[in-house]
């Protein structure tokens, strides 16, 4: 009797949890058909060659590569006016390429201090 009991718990188990799948994926489904967007990418504007400046720093605070050092490049990479930005975490070393008319060292510092929770990161040693 026992034998029979588990069988027939484990059958009726199984079918729920193949029945549940089911309704999970076709739910899925249409929830990723419902919040796909296209989106367009960004179109940086051209920087006249008189206007670029190049500054380096260095970032403290770094503890990996693609958690700080990528977030930190990509959060100056989509400035306005910043026209390339590097972030080397062995080096612990930021170079950006930035429209001087548009940005200066004091806002590209703010941005990377102010990256993550605002007191994780600081810059020093800045260079032109």
């Amino acid at each position: 009797m026992n034998f029979k009991n588990s069988i027939l718990t484990l059958a009726v188990a199984s079918i729920l949890f193949v029945g549940c799948k089911e309704k999970s994926n076709e739910t899925d489904l249409k929830e990723t058909a419902v919040n796909t967007e296209v989106v367009a990418p960004k179109v940086k504007k051209e920087i006249a060659a008189v206007n670029l400046q190049t500054t380096s720093f260095s970032i403290d605070g770094m503890t990996c590569a693609i958690g700080c050092a990528k977030t930190i490049q990509e959060d100056l990479t989509a400035l306005d006016g910043v026209q390339d930005a590097k972030v080397d975490f062995d080096t612990k070393l930021a170079t950006v390429t930035f429209d001087k008319t548009v940005l200066n060292q004091e806002k590209l510092t703010k941005v990377v201090e102010s990256a993550a929770d605002g007191k994780s990161y600081t810059v020093s040693n800045v260079k032109s």
